[in-house]
């Protein structure tokens, strides 16, 4: 069962705790996509990876031939708590936490690289692919990703779907990214609709929080999607995320 979550309904739904109302429109494990309604929105936007695409284990592969070579430890639960923040940030943060200084740039490329090394094996996220086609040409639709703006276009043009989205925003798009809400706003404004009016598929807890303060619907992918894992089960609280 897949939750979509209205950020309007937040008082009056949840009160105090808000997070919003929940409307389960989604009952059929085999087609969680099935039951919501297109024309309740504006415009929709999905965040890319882990949502449109499988990539969270290559990026993750990719991310201990970094970290283990600047000796740097990042666990698997981490790297999923971080989902959404660009591959600068992350790595400022582990230097940071391990009191080391690193080259973020260089850095930055050879995770890139690593990653990119595995795309021809990235596979699209097959319900989430049929919103998106489902969308396509009735309302506008976005990419909004805490990654690199050419590595978000390899991802799309692999599982076939480039064509589908009126533009994309990336981390070189806003000087704040997930959870601020300044990436999904950019969509909103570049595709001329109020942020009220869209609907955000995401997959990490940063994700979701950046479309609750940006005032959009959201729906959390991880309710029908797992990504795998290298190094053991997901946690309850860090079960998707971004690169």
């Amino acid at each position: 069962m897949v939750e979509v979550v209205s950020r309007k309904y937040e008082t009056t739904f949840w009160g105090a705790k808000g997070l919003g109302a929940t409307m389960n429109l989604m009952n059929n494990p085999k087609n969680p996509t099935a039951d919501w309604r297109l024309q309740d929105y504006t415009a929709i936007l999905f965040d890319c990876d882990g949502t449109l695409a499988d990539t969270m284990p290559a990026h993750y592969r990719a991310w201990l031939h970094v970290t283990n070579h600047h000796g740097l430890r990042f666990d698997e639960d981490y790297f999923y708590a971080l989902g959404g923040r660009p591959t600068r940030d992350i790595l400022a943060t582990l230097a940071t936490e391990a009191s080391i200084e690193i080259d973020l740039d260089q850095a930055s490329e050879m995770k890139e690289a690593a990653f990119l090394e595995q795309v021809k094996h990235v596979k699209a996220i097959d319900p989430v692919i049929a919103a998106v086609r489902r969308a396509h040409g009735h309302v506008p639709v976005a990419v909004v990703t805490g990654g690199y703006h050419d590595v978000c276009e390899k991802i799309l043009l692999q599982i076939g779907v480039r064509e589908f989205f009126d533009c994309i925003v990336a981390s070189e798009d806003t000087s704040r990214h997930k959870p601020d809400p300044d990436p999904f706003l950019e969509a909103a404004s570049r595709l001329g609709v109020q942020p009220e009016g869209c609907l955000v598929w995401e997959d990490s807890d940063l994700g979701v929080e950046a479309a609750r303060r940006a005032g959009m619907s959201w729906i959390d992918v991880r309710s029908f999607h797992q990504p795998e894992r290298l190094t053991g089960r997901a946690t309850e609280t860090n079960a998707g995320g971004g690169p």
